[in-house]
């Protein structure tokens, strides 16, 4: 669903918002002089890296790939080493496996991290992407220096429940889908569907182990009810709150230019802890 929902929201985003078109340097996605496979725990993941510094990892929704983020790999390549990855069972990195699950995503990209010698990183997140974010620096903590996630949930709920005609197409996508002759195809894209009915279940005792400092962030009117990013922000230590203003789940669109900005500036100055004891008037 959160792919259908991507995708409509991207094409109002480019068709409402866009300013004049510009040609890309790169085709981001597909750059052969930045593309590379890894074999890893049972599929080859693909991935691009550009640019130079500090690294950075860029993680897509569901059933996105690298081109998700043509908005953000130039601002960011200036500044990072901006690691990308097609997630398994999407993009180019075809899985053949039966399961799939937030969590062995989540290990995929730990394991991509190990083969590239990064230590830790700065990572980005968006939708399914905000999820594996949150679970890296769960599960995975030394890996993550700073966090920035926007339109994550930590239950299905916040997704069943915000307008039943979603709902209801999701679940008619995937009964679809089990009608259909069995191919490599549709056996991801049954996978992909039903991951988002079924997942994730992120605890907030597990929200606060995180260590890292965390930008937590959605539009005003996201798939992705803004008192559930609040509940998110409120379970994580270090952690700010950022709500867009008319703008529903694709903020790294809709807001391009402001995303770039501001994510780097909470990268570049973090979190301050509030002195509790202090009186505000």
């Amino acid at each position: 669903m959160k792919a259908f929902i991507i995708t409509i929201c991207i094409l109002i985003s480019f068709n409402s918002f866009a300013q004049t078109p510009k040609v890309p340097k790169f085709d981001y996605g597909n750059e052969k002089s930045h593309g590379h496979y890894l074999n890893t725990r049972g599929f080859k993941m693909y991935y691009e890296i550009y640019g130079k510094g500090e690294p950075l990892l860029i993680i897509h929704g569901n059933g996105g790939s690298i081109n998700n983020f043509s908005a953000q790999i130039p601002y960011f390549s200036k500044k990072y080493q901006v690691i990308l990855a097609d997630n398994r069972a999407q993009g180019k990195s075809a899985d053949s496996n039966d399961s799939l699950s937030y969590e062995m995503m989540t290990d995929d990209l730990n394991a991509l991290l190990d083969s590239l010698h990064k230590d830790s990183c700065y990572v980005i997140g968006w939708s399914d992407g905000g999820i594996e974010g949150l679970l890296l620096a769960i599960r995975h903590p030394k890996k993550v220096k700073m966090l920035a996630v926007t339109g994550a949930n930590l239950q299905p709920d916040p997704i069943l429940s915000t307008d039943p005609w979603v709902v209801e197409n999701e679940l008619h996508t995937i009964d679809s889908l089990k009608r259909l002759p069995v191919t490599a195809a549709t056996k991801q894209l049954l996978k992909l569907h039903t991951l988002l009915v079924v997942a994730p279940h992120i605890s907030h005792d597990a929200l606060h182990t995180i260590t890292a400092p965390t930008l937590v962030i959605a539009g005003d009117h996201d798939v992705i009810m803004p008192r559930h990013t609040l509940e998110i922000a409120e379970n994580i230590e270090k952690s700010n709150l950022w709500i867009l203003p008319n703008s529903g789940h694709s903020t790294p669109i809709r807001y391009a230019d402001k995303f770039n900005t501001t994510v780097h500036s909470f990268f570049v100055t973090p979190y301050v802890k509030i002195d509790k004891s202090a009186k505000f008037y």
